[in-house]
């Protein structure tokens, strides 16, 4: 069977879905395209308030594939940067996406697989799930913004150890450093993820928007700027019709309804 990304919804959730059962779910440029333009597509929907990224077959992603990789070497430097550049667009669209993308991880998220968990603003994992950043294992450094996101999130010296052991890493330890939002059982991670889903969707799309701006923004700016940025977002969205909907349902006791 082909390599792709199957895109379904549900309510509205959409659902990506890695798919390529011969190389446990490997990714590769036609499936990073295809992330581009469903993420393009939902993006103008008013029908998909998130998205989820999950794995078929009860396993995330195991990451590259080597024979391509391996092939690659043969041809010139340009082919593979053309490559990654192709997983780079894909990561930068989830992180700049407005709408929540949460990761539904069950069984390996490796490599590259590990990078696309974390550009995803939550991450929930099975509890025997496991994550790897495999690349120093076969002599590779991160691509995928794995670098970027780790040394985002976490004291140089973990972010170190992640990268450069390349060691096998469960849920459990991830979810104490905070990386992983919620831990579920196995098996139950999509269900688990689509809940949260189901909880993002009810909030103003606005606002989640804002708030999804703001903390891109944040390690860019000082506090005097990020301060600016604050105030503005939270006036647009005070003279949003969302806001006096949101208002109003909470001080008559009411469930809002949101545009």
């Amino acid at each position: 069977m082909p390599a792709e990304l199957r895109s379904t919804s549900q309510g509205q959730t959409l659902i990506l879905t890695l798919s390529n059962p011969e190389r446990r779910n490997a990714i590769d440029p036609s499936m990073y395209a295809a992330g581009v333009e469903a993420l393009s597509v939902a993006e103008s929907s008013a029908d998909i308030g998130s998205v989820v990224i999950t794995g078929s077959d009860g396993m995330f992603c195991s990451g590259g594939n080597l024979q391509r990789l391996l092939a690659n070497r043969q041809q010139p430097h340009e082919v593979q940067a053309q490559s990654i550049e192709g997983l780079h667009n894909w990561i930068e669209t989830i992180r700049t996406y407005p709408k929540p993308v949460i990761a539904a991880v069950e069984g390996a998220a490796a490599g590259a697989g590990f990078s696309l968990a974390l550009a995803c603003d939550f991450i929930v994992a099975a509890r025997n799930a496991v994550f790897v950043m495999a690349y120093s294992n076969v002599a590779l450094s991160p691509d995928g913004g794995a670098s970027w996101s780790l040394s985002q999130a976490l004291p140089r010296q973990i972010a170190t150890e992640i990268l450069m052991c390349g060691d096998r890493i469960g849920a459990e330890r991830l979810h104490a450093l905070g990386l992983v939002n919620r831990v579920a059982e196995a098996g139950s991670a999509l269900d688990a993820a689509l809940a949260l889903a189901e909880q993002l969707n009810a909030k103003a799309p606005n606002a989640l928007a804002s708030i999804k701006e703001l903390l891109n923004e944040a390690p860019h700016a000082s506090l005097t700027q990020h301060l600016g940025h604050e105030r503005d977002h939270f006036v647009k969205n005070l003279h949003h019709a969302n806001g006096g909907a949101g208002i109003s349902a909470f001080l008559e006791k009411r469930v809002p309804r949101y545009e």
